[in-house]
């Protein structure tokens, strides 16, 4: 007679020991409230918070707190001064790892637009009042186009780039512009939606009139695109 069979039971790689107190549920929230005390000091916009400022944000008693910004100081995000609690410079080397990543996920997208269009193409992100390019992208076949340079900046209130960022949903759904930014540059932009906490667009730039008609949804199909491959 066959003998029945159990289920296998899935051991932990070697090396990692299993904590049998662990609960997944606990586990998740205590990351979740970690991120949220993170967010809590990186958005008071006076004063470092305090630890009793952070257990009311989160919602958790001062010795949660204590317990939680261990890790943090540890990896460098937060630093203490005090009773007060401030971002640290781990934060920094997170930020500067973003850039590199967003450029890298948007390319082949910008790629095939500039090819398409026969125009300097670039994924523009809000950096507070200004507008960063970040990716920038020429087309291979063209006799002559608009040279952009990664790392240009500009007033994100002005030029097709910058307007778009914040275009609202329901509302135009790209921007045009005409010699905002260099006279003679004509640029067309579509905000990339649906990233959290990403404020971004892509754009057309070039030393020709553009028909929005046609290079508008083209710039609006690439943002898209971007957005789903940064998702």
């Amino acid at each position: 007679m066959a003998r029945p069979t159990t289920p296998e039971t899935v051991r932990p790689p070697i090396g990692v020991t299993r904590d049998p107190q662990a609960n997944p549920k606990e586990s998740s929230l205590t990351l979740e409230r970690g991120l949220s005390l993170l967010q809590a000091v990186a958005e008071s916009e006076s004063e470092a918070p305090t630890i009793s400022d952070l257990a009311a944000t989160v919602g958790v008693s001062r010795a949660a707190v204590y317990r939680l910004l261990g890790p943090l100081q540890a990896r460098g995000l937060v630093r203490r001064e005090g009773s007060r609690v401030r971002l640290g410079l781990g934060v920094l080397w997170l930020a500067g790892r973003v850039l590199p990543q967003l450029r890298v996920a948007s390319l082949p997208a910008l790629r095939s637009l500039a090819e398409q269009v026969g125009a300097t193409v670039h994924l523009t992100v809000a950096d507070g009042s200004e507008a960063q390019a970040v990716a920038v992208v020429e087309p291979s076949w063209t006799s002559y186009h608009v040279s952009y340079r990664v790392g240009s900046r500009h007033p994100v209130h002005r030029g097709a780039a910058g307007r778009a960022v914040d275009l609202p949903p329901g509302g135009p759904r790209w921007v045009a512009s005409n010699g905002d930014l260099h006279p003679g540059a004509y640029a067309v932009a579509a905000p990339v939606r649906g990233v959290p906490g990403l404020r971004a667009s892509v754009g057309v730039v070039a030393l020709q009139p553009l028909a929005q008609e046609e290079v508008g949804p083209l710039v609006l199909e690439t943002a898209e695109s971007v957005a789903e491959a940064l998702r």
